[in-house]
């Protein structure tokens, strides 16, 4: 059984001038997704800029994300590491908070063997009872999990699905050949979202979800429903914003975004910063396009 199908908006972590987060607007942003109809919440993900939580604020934004859902779609926790003991260390916690999912990346830098790759996720997901999702982002990791690796991979009982970034179709099409009702396949490419569920995909972990939460959940259930040129429609009109949003490293054009959305303001933690004045004009003219401003 799948974790969701739908959209899980990949979440934005919301910060205070001062750096710290900004867990009360984290609360409104949680809620307007809850209400907007996205089918899942994937807390502390790339988009999240976990690689710059200290822990007690990584948990602390799921805590926060948990308590304000309150049960009503999947919350998933992003609790990936490059060490192993600090993977289940995050996800033991994790679970103890009452997260439905965890999403965990593969090794970055340290990156693995085929062989040691397998024991990194067996040690993790034997410490917690909770359905995991691998997350494949060779661009980011340097680390490509291949139709090879997931197969070795399915065969621990809570791996139930993955979200493939690679970006690579002809390996989508390939990995799409593992799916059944224990394995589900998400995307992680905004742009790639329908080739994806042609294929037997889930849904998506998103990131334009993050402003357009409604119309990409739309999009995906239109899919299911039969809807093709409906969900065609949204995809392909989605895909000048997608490009906006993906024009200087993800999370600084889609974070710009919501504050431009919500009226909030936007701060990073280096090595992130703003974005330049051009992305942020072409923020304004493409979610001026979209409908959003």
């Amino acid at each position: 059984m799948t974790i969701f199908k739908g959209s899980g908006v990949a979440l934005i972590t919301p910060m205070k001038e001062d750096g710290s987060v900004d867990y009360e607007q984290l609360k409104e942003l949680a809620e307007w997704h809850v209400q907007e109809g996205s089918d899942a919440i994937i807390a502390c993900g790339t988009t999240g800029e976990a690689s710059t939580l200290v822990d007690e604020e990584h948990l602390a934004v799921i805590d926060t994300v948990v308590k304000q859902v309150n049960g009503r779609i999947p919350v998933i926790a992003g609790t990936g590491s490059n060490d192993t003991k600090h993977g289940i260390f995050l996800s033991v916690e994790a679970e103890k908070l009452g997260v439905d999912g965890l999403l965990i990346v593969t090794p970055y830098y340290n990156k693995a063997t085929k062989k040691s790759l397998v024991a990194h996720y067996e040690a993790i997901c034997s410490q917690v009872n909770l359905p995991v999702i691998l997350y494949s982002v060779p661009s980011r990791t340097a680390l490509n999990l291949t139709v090879e690796m997931v197969t070795e991979l399915k065969k621990i009982p809570n791996v139930k699905g993955i979200k493939e970034a690679s970006g690579d179709i002809s390996q989508i099409v390939a990995m799409a050949r593992l799916v059944d009702e224990d394995f589900a396949l998400y995307s992680g490419n905004d742009d790639q979202v329908l080739p994806m569920l042609s294929v037997g995909g889930s849904g998506v972990i998103s990131t334009i979800g993050n402003i357009a939460p409604k119309q990409t959940s739309q999009m995906i259930h239109h899919y299911f429903a039969g809807e093709l040129e409906a969900a065609k429609e949204i995809q392909l009109a989605q895909i000048p914003l997608i490009q906006v949003i993906f024009s200087e490293v993800n999370p600084v054009p889609v974070k710009k975004a919501v504050g431009l959305l919500k009226g909030i303001e936007t701060n990073y933690r280096l090595p992130l910063g703003q974005p330049e004045d051009e992305t942020v004009a072409n923020l304004q003219k493409e979610m001026t396009a979209y409908g959003l401003l």
